[in-house]
């Protein structure tokens, strides 16, 4: 087994020790910079709401990556996995982005900014290029991957109303609401796009659907 002390002057990586800390059991938590506040604040609502559509998209990924087959090439599994992993990741920098008052934020802190806000607008322009223009209301359907994406789609609009309502009493820039609005967009583009390339019809909202029958 290696040795993993630390060597002289060798700075050793951050480490989760213990899963639990009995801190919160008391039904409050705290924030960076040490406040601690009620787990039904608006902040803590806020992150955790963003923490909940991280996971969705995780399940969207693994759908995707079940589906892979199916795909008119597994190279657009592969490409839609690889951007809604590297999405993610840009939820956990927004989860510790809204988890500290601007106050306690440190110089070198990554927060969200227009430069992933850009990114998510050039996944729509790409994605959305070669897709019919809709004529029609889209409900969630068609694939399971591309139903998992309107379901995480239906928990970003949640979240952008979280973080609204957190903007409402605290200072929290621009840039998490922005983000999360286009985040939606990019949602329902990659929905539309999956059903496209699993040549799936998209399941769309007829005012006078006639009533199924009974057994």
């Amino acid at each position: 087994m290696p040795d993993e002390t630390p060597k002289r002057g060798e700075r050793k990586g951050f480490r989760i020790t213990s899963v639990y800390t009995k801190t919160g059991d008391r039904g409050n938590t705290g924030l960076v910079g040490g406040r601690r506040v009620p787990k039904n604040h608006p902040r803590i609502a806020a992150y955790g709401t963003v923490d909940e559509l991280a996971a969705a998209l995780g399940m969207c990924r693994l759908e995707a990556i079940g589906e892979a087959a199916r795909f008119e090439s597994e190279a657009d599994a592969d490409r839609l996995a690889e951007h809604l992993k590297y999405i993610q990741n840009q939820l956990f920098t927004l989860g510790g982005d809204l988890a500290t008052p601007i106050a306690d934020r440190h110089r070198q802190m990554a927060v969200i900014s227009e430069k992933e806000t850009g990114y998510l607008e050039r996944l729509c322009d790409a994605f959305n290029g070669d897709l019919p223009p809709l004529a029609d209301f889209i409900l969630a359907g068609g694939s399971r991957t591309a139903g998992s994406l309107h379901v995480a789609r239906t928990v970003c609009r949640r979240c952008e109303r979280e973080v609204h309502g957190l903007s409402e009493s605290e200072e929290i820039g621009e840039s998490p609401l922005v983000y999360l609005n286009r985040l939606s967009d990019a949602l329902f583009v990659l929905a539309r796009w999956t059903n496209s390339r699993l040549g799936v019809p998209e399941f769309t909202w007829h005012k006078s659907l006639e009533e199924p029958a009974f057994p």
